[in-house]
């Protein structure tokens, strides 16, 4: 994998073009012995090899919209582009009306001249963390490929054609985890940001509330510089923080349970790294995180507002659905609207407890999947899919609910299976925690 500023840098000193850069993306993507195939949804190569000679003829008349014009990124199948369906990763939406117009955060990409290669899978209407898609097939992580691990979700897409070279980064959706999960599962880094800085109009939604729109990348740098992006900024990445004036804290409760051997000791060697790099590392035991999972019992923010969502088409075309996303949505159906408002409720006091029980640490570490990415066939018992689908999305969907940014940056060695350290930071701290992560992943 290249970095996106290393490619920028190629292309400011003409040692390549966008156009190369794309065909080097589809014949990767083109690949019979790659995932392609299960991981584009609907590719756009004349689209892709049109707007790379544009943008090569602007960067040569010294006109290109910007220094990662001409860069390749892959798109997830929820974001509204002009003229084209907005499927989600389902059968049932593949012919529906075309969209009207780009959603923000694709138009925000295309200002900067980023060059779409096109729409790529995830779980379908984005409620699973695994990544599995019975209608499109699932592509698998980049680990241990002859196994046919899960490559996490719901931004399964995304993770594996930035992990396998078909996009230089790409964009996903966090409502529970689903840029940060298939970013560990794939050895790649991904960002779910306070999400009240990037629009989410034009996505299709899972959960209003607790949706995010974030990067998936190689580096913390990329992630930051597309971060800034979507958020209207200009895309200025911040210097690393310096480790040994941080103060970092490990929760004891929740997050370390059930980790399996390998990401345990890759947890721990991160930590032990961390230290010896001056970093002051605290185990707490925050007690607001133990507050959320009763919260949510009836069916949270996903399963409620999902519902709404859904209800109308789930009528209509409820038997063209994957079954194991329909029954998860149909859950909300029981929530009342009192439970509703008392879900609001429970969280904005979760929050303001947590935020009071975190304030004195620069950042939260834990690892982001306590286990290391299963074989799809392990998943073919309904009760083993609910099982790990909870325990996967479990550490990262406290992020979401606390309405806090996070990361994840691999932290595996080279070899070995993707593991992922997530550090969490406060909300609206996103400059602070990129800061951070960018100093943890030159540490790591």
């Amino acid at each position: 994998m290249r970095r996106i500023d290393e490619l920028a840098q190629a292309l400011a000193e003409g040692r390549t073009t966008s156009r190369d850069l794309v065909e080097e993306s589809l014949a990767r993507i083109a690949d019979p012995a790659g995932e392609g195939s299960r991981t584009f949804i609907k590719l756009q190569a004349e689209q892709a090899r049109a707007m790379a000679d544009a943008m090569d003829g602007l960067r040569k008349a010294g006109r290109a919209p910007g220094r990662f014009a001409g860069i390749p990124i892959a798109l997830k199948d929820l974001f509204d582009i002009a003229g084209e369906p907005t499927p989600a990763g389902s059968a049932v939406l593949a012919d529906a009306p075309p969209a009207a117009a780009n959603a923000p955060v694709v138009a925000r990409m295309l200002a900067a001249g980023f060059v779409p290669m096109g729409r790529v899978n995830m779980t379908e209407f984005a409620f699973s963390g695994l990544g599995i898609n019975p209608h499109y097939g699932t592509p698998t992580s980049p680990w241990d490929r002859a196994s046919r691990r899960i490559p996490g979700g719901s931004s399964s897409g995304t993770a594996v054609a930035v992990a396998d070279g078909m996009a230089a980064a790409g964009l996903g959706t966090d409502t529970g985890g689903s840029c940060r999960i298939p970013a560990a599962f794939c050895g790649v880094v991904g960002y779910k940001p306070t999400a009240r800085r990037v629009p989410i109009t034009g996505v299709l939604p899972l959960a209003p509330s607790l949706d995010s729109v974030g990067p998936l990348a190689p580096s913390v740098a990329c992630c930051a510089a597309i971060d800034a992006i979507l958020a209207g900024q200009a895309p200025d990445v911040p210097p690393p923080a310096t480790l040994a004036r941080l103060r970092l804290a490990v929760p004891e409760n929740i997050v370390l349970d059930g980790m399996d051997d390998t990401v345990a000791a890759a947890f721990d060697r991160a930590l032990a790294t961390l230290s010896a790099a001056g970093a002051h590392i605290v185990r707490v035991r925050f007690p607001s995180f133990d507050l959320i999972g009763p919260a949510n019992v009836k069916g949270g923010f996903a399963a409620s507002e999902a519902y709404a969502w859904h209800r109308a088409l789930l009528a209509e075309k409820g038997a063209g659905y994957d079954p194991r996303i329909r029954v998860r949505i149909q859950r909300g159906e029981g929530m009342s609207a009192a439970d509703y408002l008392d879900l609001v409720a429970a969280r904005a006091r979760i929050v303001a407890q947590a935020d009071a029980e975190t304030g004195g640490y620069d950042a939260l570490l834990m690892p982001t999947v306590p286990v290391v990415a299963p074989r799809i066939a392990d998943l073919e018992d309904e009760r083993e899919y609910n099982r790990l689908n909870l325990l996967i999305l479990r550490n990262t969907a406290i992020g979401n609910f606390l309405d806090r940014c996070s990361i994840s940056v691999p932290c595996h060695r080279a070899g070995e299976a993707p593991v992922g350290l997530m550090l969490m930071g406060e909300t609206m701290g996103d400059r602070r925690l990129f800061a951070i992560a960018a100093a943890v992943e030159a540490a790591l």
